[in-house]
């Protein structure tokens, strides 16, 4: 039976397609209203979902404008009522319904601190929005599923926009533009895998490894499983996941790897090898034969996505992933229980 997850998910392709075409323009006019700014770095405050792109941020921000990116603490804001000093920032706000109070308030403290402030929000109306300087607006139409889908790949497309009108680059605006068929091609092929995944019903616990650009993709992968199928599924850098946590790692344990080509993927392989040997039933997500050859569950992407915009498409095996699994459970996909669609946050 079909859900509203099901839809959702299956919607992205286009809901990128409508966020390119709608907000490029508007973000070349903030790009132009930034480089007036004296900016120094990025400070993003997000939670969940949202938080997630804010890790994709740290890589391309990083990587192609030269601007670190701090993760705010929004409870110092908050609770604690002690602010830091943000001078020299652009403070950007993502969440995808513009509601969360703790958000809005590093918004606010970063506008009353003359800091340019930028809220990206599928709602343009939200109180988010309202409290920043510009509104990146997503564009998705109204998300009805509890668990976070389209807006989380419009929010990665959204930041992967503002890094290319910041530095003016015309050939990763067109690589961006050819996100949506990566997708399409995803979802269409990954139809013969998925009645795979009821093998994994009975699993408790689980990791998800990335690095480089898909870190933040191990994280929301692990969000998802966690949110749907009530699996404890962490989420790790290889880098980090080796230095201690892969004593957990016995026969038959589950690991998701994602792994699509670029500069970091020799050590996801070698990664593979190893978490093989200690007995990981492998579950990849990647371009590489010899990498999918190697999983008990290969979830093949396309080829030649460029590796900085691989997290739009490689979270879709995820998505994916923890939908089926908990329909294999038996779980309600559309409504998980004890979750609601909005969290408000001080």
């Amino acid at each position: 039976m079909s859900s509203i997850l099901q839809a959702e998910i299956n919607e992205q392709p286009q809901a990128i397609e409508r966020l390119l075409a709608g907000q490029s323009e508007t973000t070349d006019r903030l790009a132009r209203e930034i480089a007036r700014q004296t900016v120094k770095y990025v400070l993003i405050a997000a939670r969940g979902t949202s938080d997630n792109a804010a890790r994709y941020a740290q890589y391309v921000f990083g990587a192609f404008n030269h601007l670190p990116v701090a993760l705010a603490t929004p409870s110092l804001y908050t609770l604690y009522g002690t602010p830091p000093n943000m001078d020299g920032a652009l403070v950007i706000g993502i969440s995808q319904s513009g509601r969360s109070p703790d958000i809005v308030s590093v918004i606010k403290t970063g506008r009353a601190q003359g800091c340019p402030t930028l809220a990206i929000t599928n709602d343009p109306d939200s109180a988010l929005a309202h409290a920043a300087d510009w509104v990146l607006p997503l564009q998705c139409g109204e998300e009805k599923a509890v668990a976070a889908t389209k807006t989380y790949t419009t929010s990665l497309a959204a930041l992967a926009l503002l890094s290319t009108a910041l530095s003016g680059d015309a050939q990763r605006r067109a690589q961006l533009e050819q996100i949506p068929e990566f997708m399409w091609l995803t979802l269409h092929e990954l139809e013969n895998v998925l009645p795979r995944i009821e093998r994994y019903r009975y699993v408790g616990r689980s990791a998800v490894i990335g690095r480089g650009f898909n870190y933040a993709t191990a994280f929301e992968i692990a969000l998802k499983i966690k949110e749907l199928t009530h699996v404890v599924a962490e989420s790790y850098s290889s880098a980090d996941f080796l230095h201690g946590p892969i004593s957990v790692i016995e026969q038959g344990f589950p690991l998701i790897l994602v792994a699509p080509s670029g500069k970091v993927f020799i050590d996801l392989a070698s990664f593979a090898v190893e978490a093989k040997r200690r007995g990981a039933e492998l579950i990849a997500i990647s371009d590489d034969d010899t990498l999918l050859m190697q999983a008990q569950t290969p979830m093949a992407l396309p080829r030649n996505i460029p590796e900085w915009l691989s997290p739009l498409v490689a979270v879709l095996p995820g998505q994916l992933f923890a939908m089926h699994l908990a329909m294999a459970k038996g779980y309600n996909v559309d409504q998980p229980a004890g979750l609601t669609k909005v969290t408000e946050t001080e």
